[in-house]
Formats: structure tokens, sequence, C-alpha cells
């Protein structure tokens, strides 16, 4: 059997890693201990990031054709890759977090949503919170005119009604200035 039978498969699985993925994120990890490698890919697992080394040669391959060809530069020494399908901030998000322990895990480049983004781009969108945290915040956004209006009318109802309430006494009009 030659080599080329042999890696295909491996090839297409990481193509079939990447179709439809929101975001693929590439670092080297070259220096992290077995604890922090098994620490990050924990973290990653826990978020529904498919986490994979992978060699360069292979990768190249199955990104051929593909948005993600624009990460073929980035693809020297050794590479790991991270694939979220669903939360495109989530491996930059934990990547980046835990770079900042682990000095020897260093982000290379990735694509999210189609865009292809360097360390920095990286960096800047791994300050994005999950999509699950944004629609939290609207939700609470939205619900806290609703609490509020719900308790006014709560103190209204046991202070015995509308009718209970003061009415502000209009103002005054002023004589007009001639």
């Amino acid at each position: 059997m030659a080599k080329v039978e042999l890696k295909q498969p491996i090839v297409e699985a990481i193509a079939a890693d990447i179709k439809d993925a929101a975001s693929v994120v590439l670092v080297d990890y070259c220096g992290l201990t077995v604890e922090q490698d098994t620490a990050l890919r924990k973290q990653l697992r826990e978020a529904g990031v498919i986490y994979k080394v992978y060699k360069n040669t292979l990768m190249k391959r199955a990104f051929e054709g593909t948005e993600y060809a624009g990460l073929d530069e980035f693809l020297e020494g050794p590479s790991a890759i991270a694939i979220s399908k669903d939360d495109a901030t989530a491996p930059a998000r934990i990547l980046c977090k835990f770079a900042k322990d682990a000095k020897a895990l260093e982000l290379k480049a990735g694509v999210v949503e189609g865009t292809v983004y360097g360390t920095e781009g990286l960096t800047e969108l791994s300050k994005i919170p999950s999509r699950d945290e944004l629609i939290s915040k609207l939700l609470g956004s939205l619900q806290s005119p609703i609490t509020n209006l719900a308790r006014v009318l709560n103190q209204i109802a046991e202070n015995g009604g509308a009718e209970n309430c003061v009415a502000a006494p209009a103002a005054e009009e002023a004589p007009a200035a001639e």
C-alpha cells in the first residue's frame, strides 16, 4: 500500500472536521507539559472544540480549495488545530486565556467565519464573549425594564390600588414676560 493511500483517510478526516466550521485556529503547542496539554484539551473538549495534532502537509492538503487555504503560510513547525462548529470565538478565547499562563503555547493564525486572522486578530476576537453569554446579557437587559414595571405595579397593589396614590399638584403657570 502506498504512503499516499495511508494518508488519504487522515486528510479526509481533517476536511470533514473543518467542513462547516465556524472557526479554525492553529497553535504551536511545543513546550507544553503533559499536565498543561491535558488541561488545555479538557477545556477545549468541554467547549465543544475539536483539538488535534496533524502533520502540516496533511493539513495543507485538507485546506486546498477551501477558505482555510490562507492558513498554509502559518503551517511551519509543530502545529495543532482547534476547530469549533458552533461558537466562532471559543477556540481563540480558550487558547488565548490558556496561553497567558502557559507561555509555551503560541497562537499562529486562524480563520473565523471566513476571515483569516493573525495572532493580534485572534487576541482581539478572544475578548468577545461567547454567543450564550451575549444572549444572556441581551435577555437580562430586555428583562430589566419589565422587572422594574412589575415591582412598581406590585407596590401600587400593596398600597391599596391607584386611588390611594397621591397625584402631584399641577405646576402653576408663571405669567408670561412681556
